[in-house]
């Protein structure tokens, strides 16, 4: 498997919102971890159905959300990945949204199990 090529076509597929690809790189029994939440880890989402969910929330929240500037890095010993990125994009009520931050992948055969999400906090 070659996870940069992963990355970037992942990148992609946040970036035109299209849900059914972006499912297609994630097991069924994937976790998403977002910044934003009341325990250590953020918000917590597991399985297939909740990780699709929480993403379709995102881009109903930031409808044109976009990850530019990206960069791929590769731990192919330990199936990880991580990338940077620039969010930029427009909230419901018309805040311009733009920070960076950074996933971190894990893969099991080929599929994302883990993506656990950081970005700065802009005030």
């Amino acid at each position: 498997m070659d996870i940069r090529a992963t990355l970037t076509e992942l990148c992609e597929a946040f970036n035109t919102h299209d849900l059914d690809r972006i499912m297609g790189f994630f097991a069924d029994d994937c976790v998403l971890e977002m910044p934003r939440g009341s325990k250590p880890w953020g918000s917590r989402f597991e399985g297939k159905r909740n990780v699709r969910e929480a993403l379709a929330m995102r881009f109903a929240g930031l409808p044109d959300v976009h990850y530019g500037a990206d960069q791929h890095f590769v731990d192919s010993a330990a199936d990880t990945g991580m990338s940077k990125w620039t969010l930029t994009g427009t909230s419901l009520d018309g805040t311009k949204k733009e920070v960076r931050g950074c996933d971190f992948y894990t893969f099991r055969d080929g599929k994302v199990i883990r993506k656990d999400s950081y970005w700065k906090i802009v005030e």
